[in-house]
């Protein structure tokens, strides 16, 4: 026993050392001298895990297994960090599949070779062991006495966690991810992420203290709150109001660490100038994109649920709940969202349809985008998408956009042969090269701005635009070369068409929608009227949020009256319709014509997809021989092309 008690030390070693990649080799072990009860924890943590061993005949193969377990967590948090800024979750797990889409982006195809013969070799060994690896003789293994040993283990390591929380030692609130991680160590970090989920039931959850609440806050002066589904004057007489999430979106000139040949984003500081503006504290740091969109369009702080959870992978994915759109729906607005990359994407083709959009284009109902050389759809395209949207309906409208152009990985070898921003200071060539093609994708970023604002400024109904970065880039950056208050920093401005009283300051994402409608005049919604009406100094301004958030999400809806009133907003894909007006035959050939085809458009029979070539918007191209009789029933579905699956087809 006392032999997996030091390989669980080891494990642990490794674990933390992979962890540490400033400090290559030796940082766990600095780690062992800086924090050796954090360490010997963590290495109980394993040897816990590793203990069950004692119950089976074949103790090499299961620890073999146990211990390939850890070590596979460590070496994917190793590879992530070198990625983003932020750890390997338990979450990432349920996001692999979204993962596995983009993983081309940021690993090479040898590399990924090299990953899928290291798992074929795994499975060869594991397989060897268990065939042929040593195991206790036949009569020899104490099972009660090794049973009894176990669970002492176990509750050691259980009773450790409990002692560790009491003197503070421990935390199982982690306001920063990264730096949970070096302070905690991954083992508990990451076992953390997987049993602590979903927003915890406040202590003093009850339908008196959630009416309480609402009736303090002014919400409702009978404690609950009722959906109307009427219109009103603020959506005859308010603006349209357009959100811009911007990829990886922040000031550049605040790295201490690079300088650059001009201003990668003149316009947008010359917006911050001379519109309401400030800084935007986010959920994310480096990625997590989905989160910062969580708290705008909620009210509802991520720092809430577990930690590295992802709400959109969670409880948004199944349930139906209030939100921003549901909000401007019910006093009449049109609500669409858009963006630039796949629907599927983080769940949003489901999500979104889940808290009331009406329409959602994703990038496989957009023509000719054009590719970063990342292959990242560039922004430039979002701007008919917008306009589109809004000339879709009679009524004003809500648009949320989640750009994606600035998304990295940044390559640290040269790829944009004569770039527009050149890095003129960096602390290596590879870091100048991430930085310079950073900087000159959130530049075309800013052209877009420019000619988005242009565009809008001709539009002959009133529009309030809020422009934001989601979070910041995950490049090389420290609090010490980012000239921030931390790294949840990015900036803001709320820009319009007409005059608006500039009203600069700071504020965090879930308070931003919020300030907007209270700066148009529109008092909407349960989360939004109490981030208008209660003092976000007040002592139980965060408790009482978290208690409504609870409520609406994971308790009795007694917001509500006790009965969710929300459903699935029956949201279409697309502002256009995609239609088939004619089926033709040429020398043998079919053609389908119709109208507002895209690149990913195809042509399907029966659910199955038809081999098709994309002639244009207004043409596609059959590929294969089909039955004469069936040619008339021939669809058009749009397809996403990551995992070839069907979006929505055609009536």
């Amino acid at each position: 026993m006392a032999r997996y008690a030091i390989w669980a030390c080891i494990v642990n070693l490794i674990l933390e050392t992979l962890e540490r990649q400033s400090i290559p080799v030796l940082g766990g072990i600095i780690f062992v001298f800086t924090h050796p009860l954090i360490f010997f924890y963590n290495a109980l943590l394993i040897f816990a895990t590793l203990s069950v061993c004692f119950l089976f005949r074949r103790r090499i193969f299961f620890a073999t297994i146990i211990s390939g377990l850890w070590i596979a967590i460590g070496i994917a948090n190793g590879v992530i960090l070198t990625q983003r800024m932020t750890p390997f979750t338990m979450k990432d797990l349920s996001a692999m599949t979204d993962g596995a889409t983009i993983m081309t982006n940021y690993i090479s195809r040898t590399k990924l070779i090299v990953m899928v013969v290291s798992l074929v070799i795994m499975a060869v060994v594991l397989v060897w062991l268990f065939v042929k690896g040593p195991r206790v003789e036949k009569g020899k293994l104490k099972l009660k006495r090794n049973l009894l040993v176990v669970i002492l283990i176990i509750l050691t390591a259980f009773g450790s966690t409990v002692g560790l929380l009491k003197i503070n030692v421990l935390s199982t609130f982690f306001g920063n991810l990264a730096y949970a991680y070096q302070d905690y160590g991954v083992a508990y970090c990451f076992v953390n992420t997987w049993l602590n989920q979903g927003i915890h039931k406040p202590s003093d959850y009850s339908e008196e203290s959630v009416r309480k609440v609402i009736k303090d806050s002014g919400i409702s002066k009978s404690g609950t709150v009722k959906i109307t589904k009427t219109k009103s004057r603020d959506s005859e007489d308010g603006p349209n109001i357009l959100f811009l999430q911007l990829e990886s979106f922040v000031d550049p000139t605040l790295f201490t660490n690079v300088e650059y040949s001009q201003d990668p984003i003149p316009y947008y500081r010359s917006l911050m100038k001379k519109y309401s503006s400030g800084s935007l504290t986010v959920p994310a740091c480096g990625a997590g994109t989905a989160n910062t969109e969580f708290e705008v369009m909620t009210g509802i702080s991520v720092k809430f649920f577990g930690p590295g959870e992802y709400p959109f992978k969670s409880v948004l994915k199944d349930k139906t709940a209030e939100s921003l759109a549901w909000d401007l729906k019910d006093i009449g607005y049109g609500t669409h969202a858009i963006h630039n990359h796949r629907a599927m994407f983080y769940n949003r083709n489901d999500v979104f349809n889940n808290i009331g959009y009406d329409t959602f284009t994703s990038l496989e109902y957009m023509s000719g985008a054009e590719k970063t050389p990342k292959n990242w759809a560039k922004d430039k395209i979002l701007t008919s998408q917008i306009m589109d949207a809004m000339k879709s309906t009679k009524s004003r409208d809500y648009i949320y956009t989640i750009s994606v152009q600035g998304h990295g990985k940044y390559p640290s070898e040269k790829m944009i042969a004569d770039p527009r921003i050149k890095v003129t200071k960096a602390p290596s060539e590879a870091a100048k090269n991430e930085y310079e093609y950073y900087v000159n994708q959130i530049y075309e970023m800013d052209q877009f701005v420019r000619k988005l604002t242009e565009t809008l400024s001709k539009y002959d109904e009133k529009v309030v635009l809020v422009m934001y970065g989601d979070h910041i880039p995950a490049l090389d950056i420290t609090e010490d070369t980012y000239k921030a208050k931390d790294l949840y920093q990015t900036q803001y401005v709320i820009w319009s068409n007409y005059k608006m009283k500039k009203q600069d300051k700071d504020q965090a994402a879930y308070q931003l929608a919020a300030d907007v409608l209270n700066r148009v005049g529109i008092h909407t919604g349960t989360i939004f009227r109490y981030h208008q009406n209660v003092s976000h100094k007040s002592a139980s301004y965060l408790p009482n949020l978290k208690l409504l958030g609870y409520d609406m999400l994971y308790g009795q809806e007694y917001a509500y009256g006790g009965k969710n009133p929300f459903r699935k907003a029956g949201m279409k894909m697309g502002v256009k319709k995609i239609k088939i007006t004619k089926v033709v035959n040429v020398g043998g050939k079919y053609y389908i014509k119709g109208q507002n085809f895209t690149e990913q458009s195809k042509i399907t029979l029966d659910g199955k997809q038809l081999k098709t070539v994309y002639l244009g918007p207004s043409l596609l191209g059959l590929l294969e021989e089909v039955d004469p009789n069936d040619a008339s029933k021939m669809k058009v579905s749009q397809i996403d092309k990551s995992n070839n699956s069907i979006i929505s087809t055609t009536e």
